[in-house]
């Protein structure tokens, strides 16, 4: 009898590469809430194939778990660095930087 795929593993998939996307584009948040969804799913995954080792194969669900933790990673990273650079108000000075020329190319 052909083994089946985890319940959860392209959901797994599916979020880690979504996230590892997002922990760019939204200073972290996205990435950092879809990795650890992502995480979670992978987690339970492992349980039901130890549960039940003879009608399920993990394929590649080890290699989509550590795509999340590194998107994880990332995501806090950036998210410590937008949370700094708002403390410290670089981000403002970048925001004025960026009107300037704006308004220069206007001209």
């Amino acid at each position: 009898m052909e083994k089946q795929k985890l319940p959860n593993e392209q959901a797994v998939m599916i979020l880690g590469l979504v996230s590892f996307i997002g922990c760019c584009c939204s200073s972290g948040l996205l990435g950092l809430i879809l990795a650890g969804i992502g995480i979670y799913l992978a987690n339970k995954d492992e349980k039901t194939f130890q549960a039940n080792p003879d009608v399920y194969s993990m394929g590649s669900l080890n290699t989509w778990k550590i795509i999340n933790y590194v998107s994880l990673a990332i995501s806090v990273i950036v998210l410590l660095w937008s949370i700094y650079r708002e403390v410290t108000g670089q981000a403002d000075e970048d925001k004025r930087q960026l009107m300037e020329m704006i308004k220069q190319f206007q001209q």
